[in-house]
């Protein structure tokens, strides 16, 4: 498998391959001064050798295997002819490489092919061929040739392990994000539909009461009904385009700027709201987009099951929590159901999971009076928007 790094990489890797090759050059002079036997062959069998040891360590990252093979058997012949005294340098380093890239079975069967082969050339350099010690001296040497190739192995595989399990890692967070994106998707979505639905319903039912006595009151609430449309599929469009398009920029709705234009879409489907903003200019995007679809969310309810009656939405914000307080009037006892909508609804499940998104609490249910009321408590995001 043909690999690319980049070229620091390689310059990096030159290094010790030229080092590693004048080191094995340097052997083939050495004496017996030290007790270890001497190259005693041609000098151009010596360069060939040490080329062959040395060299292929700068193309490691390109060919892995290949490099180890060669490597491998330029020691082992270097061990044979007593031209090596040091513990395979070179077989560590292109080890390495086989257990940080290769994969798992291929690299396990060069480490088992490669361990018994170093230890068997070095011990039948050590102690057969031209032996300078006794056996065991030579099982010593062996064991240091597979610790240096064997942990440049596992070192190597380690570090692969840990990135693979960072990248699997890395993986589950985009999906966590992206399973978090997909429900705030489908959260604006059923906003988006549930709220000008009920308009649309609440002003065809006054179109159809109406058409026979009062046209023009008829041909008024049509045209709120077609302006209802045109916005809600506006929205749809802006909403479904974050699933066409990854990456961009998405603001789906207003914020708190468009809380005004519920208030009048909620008047005009017969609901009275009275709305109070205060302190809640510095609040971030994302909160604002929270904010704006629960009192949505809350209206469609009220425009859904209590229209025509009063609703009071109070929003304050401080440098603590956003408080958000929904009461209306209701119409007739046992218009509605505890959870503020027809069993099964998603409308206040939608706010629950919205406001606990953001750590925050909420509380519902009707009033004693008569009516229902929502009460929203959100810890304020330390940015500020733009």
């Amino acid at each position: 498998m043909k690999r690319t790094a980049g070229w620091h990489l390689y310059a990096i890797d030159l290094t010790p391959a030229l080092a590693l090759t004048v080191v094995h050059v340097g052997f083939a002079g050495a004496t017996a001064a030290d007790g270890q036997p001497a190259y005693g062959g041609p000098a151009w069998l010596a360069w060939l050798i040490a080329a062959a040891v040395g060299l292929p360590v700068a193309v490691r990252r390109i060919w892995p295997l290949p490099v180890l093979g060669v490597v491998l058997a330029a020691l082992t012949t270097a061990s044979l002819l007593d031209l090596t005294r040091e513990p395979y340098a070179a077989a560590g380093l292109a080890a390495y490489l086989v257990g940080l890239v290769e994969p798992v079975r291929r690299s396990v069967t060069a480490l088992a092919v490669a361990l018994p082969v170093a230890a068997g050339g070095v011990y039948l350099g050590e102690a057969l061929i031209t032996p300078a010690g006794g056996r065991q001296d030579a099982v010593g040497v062996a064991a240091l040739v597979l610790l240096v190739i064997g942990g440049s192995w596992t070192a190597g595989f380690l570090i692969r392990s840990r990135r693979a399990e960072a990248r699997r890692e890395e993986r589950r967070r985009v999906d966590r994000v992206r399973d978090q994106e997909r429900l705030h998707i489908a959260r604006d979505l059923h906003d988006i539909v549930s709220h000008n639905l009920s308009l649309i319903a609440v002003r065809a039912g006054v179109a159809a009461h109406v058409a026979q006595a009062d046209p023009q009151e008829a041909r008024t609430a049509l045209r709120a009904i077609e302006e209802t449309s045109r916005a809600a599929l506006g929205e749809m469009r802006r909403t479904l385009g974050v699933l066409r398009t990854e990456g961009t920029p998405f603001s789906p709705v207003p914020g708190l700027g468009g809380l005004g234009r519920l208030a009048e879409e909620a008047r005009s489907a017969g609901v009275d709201v009275d709305l109070t903003v205060r302190g809640a200019d510095f609040l971030a995007e994302g909160m604002q987009l929270t904010v704006y679809r629960i009192v949505q969310e809350g209206l469609t309810n009220v425009v859904r099951h209590a229209a025509p009656t009063c609703c009071r939405v109070t929003i304050v914000a401080d440098g603590a929590e956003v408080r958000i307080d929904m009461v209306d009037e209701g119409t007739s006892a046992g218009s509605r159901s505890t959870t503020g909508e027809p069993t099964g609804g998603h409308g206040l499940m939608g706010m629950r999971e919205r406001v606990f998104t953001y750590g925050g609490s909420i509380e519902s249910g009707p009033r004693p009076e008569g009516g229902f009321a929502v009460s929203v408590r959100l810890p304020v995001e330390r940015e500020r928007a733009t």
